[in-house]
């Protein structure tokens, strides 16, 4: 009989290790039923779209779609859970985000032209110069047009002289002469057109450097120049 415990040593082992994992187990249900012994449950409260203020140990289903807050035993707050968005709400949400994006966008590029601006500007004289040669290139393309004109209006009555001797029967005056005359008039009034439309580039170029000149003053300004 003195051999008996070693024989038994094996079951009893075994025994052991069946009782541990029995409680474990046990111990596994128990504890998604209620918490361990000795933590801290969480304490949830917000307030519901009714106005309602709701207070719980778990989250608040009302509250998910206003965002709730999750405190601890003390009252201490642990964190804050944001509010679950709709379908509608997270597109308006994508949409609200896409045009902050474009606006800070559109600012950086602003900031980026005023940058380069002051750069290309560094003083009044630096635009003033600039200004005087961008009106000395317009004033040159309304010289040549009025040149131009001068030329056309000694042409045109050089016809009208030759066409004097068929006023009685236009009919009879030669084909060259008659679109000769055509074609005067319409260059003419090609450039008549020409001229007014460089006079309001020139005069909107002239606006453009005072506006520019504006806005200068007050980066010169900022920058103490």
């Amino acid at each position: 009989m003195a051999d008996q415990p070693a024989r038994w040593a094996p079951v009893a082992k075994a025994s052991g290790w069946l009782a541990l994992a029995a409680c474990c187990a046990a111990g596994l249900v128990w504890g998604q039923g209620s918490p361990l012994p000795g933590s801290q449950p969480s304490i949830y409260t917000c307030i519901d779209p009714q106005g309602r203020r709701i207070t719980s140990d778990r989250p608040i289903a009302e509250c998910m779609g206003s965002g709730q807050r999750e405190l601890g035993p003390g009252g201490n707050l642990k964190r804050i859970m944001p509010p679950v968005l709709t379908a509608t709400e997270r597109a308006r949400e994508t949409e609200r985000l896409r045009e902050e994006t474009a606006r800070q966008a559109r600012l950086a590029e602003e900031q980026r032209k005023q940058r380069a601006l002051v750069a290309r500007y560094p003083d009044q004289a630096a635009h003033g110069k600039a200004r005087a040669e961008a009106v000395a290139q317009f004033d040159a393309l309304i010289a040549a047009v009025h040149k131009r004109q001068g030329e056309l209006d000694k042409q045109q009555r050089e016809i009208a002289a030759e066409l004097e001797f068929y006023q009685q029967d236009p009919a009879k005056a030669p084909v060259w002469l008659r679109k000769l005359s055509e074609e005067n008039a319409r260059q003419r009034q090609s450039q008549a057109d020409y001229l007014a439309e460089q006079q309001r580039a020139r005069q909107q170029t002239l606006q453009n450097f005072d506006d520019e000149l504006a806005r200068l003053r007050e980066l010169w300004k900022q920058e103490g120049r």
